[in-house]
């Protein structure tokens, strides 16, 4: 295990709570947050109104947070409310082009590592949609971009969270119980490919192996099984088994009660998980109130439902481990 670098050790402390888990809100969204917005207001949300939203979840929701994930296009105001806490700067642009095959990602034209350092980042993020089952060629236009984003950062001394969200490299719906199927196998194969050495990976951020709404038993079970409670726990072990890295979890945009029963199974699996990144199960459902009524009501319903929210997930994490024994810290 290679001692980690002063500069990453003071960036994962900066977002960590004084226990060594990372308890972490998440506030990148950008283009998907634009559209929510514009649908619920019924006409164009500017520039301006991103970064309200962005200040305003920040504001409050650090204050109940070890760390805030923003943006550098629209997240820069927010991050000067942040209330002391650690700041994980996301790299990549919004979304993918969709008009080539293979999700390929890209990063911001105006920023690089050491300008997101400059700009007061403790961490960087990276988001990449990834499949182990994606053509060859794809997937080693991806490696290659991994390998320089973890370069960068270890140059700046400065540590790598690297996210990835799955999908179906045959093109069927992600919400689908043939995804369901597929998914422990695309998430443990991601995090056995990611967690190797050559990345200089510090931190794995990844999905559940397993869609809720498809387990057996659960309060999030929707009629169809793509597995039993005792296999979710398995898969929740078997993806933890890939990786000697820390990983956090992400909500990937599943409502608080169903994240939280999330968290609470891999509580009971057992899973040494080091963390969450959570965004939209905190403030998802206040979009429609800013859309609509303003930013105090949007303060207002965060100050009372989404720091409700917010403390969910906390008290869920009572189950995580510091990810300091991971890395020798």
């Amino acid at each position: 295990m290679s001692k980690l670098t002063p500069g990453k050790l003071a960036g994962l402390n900066a977002v960590s709570d004084s226990n060594g888990i990372i308890a972490a809100a998440a506030m990148d969204q950008r283009g998907s947050l634009q559209k929510s917005l514009a649908k619920e207001r019924g006409s164009a949300v500017t520039g301006h109104d991103l970064e309200e939203f962005k200040t305003l979840v920040t504001d409050v929701l650090t204050r109940h947070a070890s760390a805030i994930l923003l943006d550098p296009e629209f997240g820069l105001p927010a991050s000067k409310h942040r209330n002391g806490k650690g700041l994980l700067l996301a790299y990549e642009k919004t979304g993918y082009d969709a008009t080539t095959p293979g999700r390929l990602p890209d990063l911001l034209d105006v920023w690089s590592v050491r300008r997101l350092k400059e700009a007061g980042a403790d961490c960087i993020k990276i988001l990449l949609y990834y499949t182990p089952f994606e053509k060859t060629e794809i997937n080693d236009l991806k490696h290659a971009w991994v390998e320089r984003i973890g370069d960068e950062c270890l140059a700046h001394d400065i540590p790598f969270f690297l996210e990835f969200v799955g999908y179906d490299h045959e093109g069927g719906d992600e919400k689908s119980l043939a995804y369901a199927k597929k998914k422990p196998a695309i998430v443990s194969g991601s995090m056995a490919e990611f967690g190797k050495a050559r990345y200089n990976v510090d931190v794995l951020k990844v999905e559940v192996p397993i869609e809720m709404s498809y387990v057996e038993g659960t309060k999030a079970f929707k009629g169809e099984k793509a597995y039993t409670r005792a296999e979710a726990l398995q898969h929740f072990r078997d993806a933890e088994a890939m990786t000697h890295k820390p990983f956090i979890y992400l909500s990937a945009g599943v409502s608080n009660p169903v994240f939280i029963e999330t968290l609470e199974l891999a509580a009971e699996s057992g899973t040494k998980f080091n963390g969450v990144l959570c965004g939209r199960a905190t403030w998802k459902d206040g979009i429609a109130i800013y859309a609509k009524q303003g930013a105090n009501a949007f303060r207002e319903w965060l100050e009372s439902t989404g720091v409700e929210n917010i403390n969910n997930v906390n008290n869920a994490l009572k189950a995580a481990s510091s990810w300091k024994p991971k890395l020798g810290a």
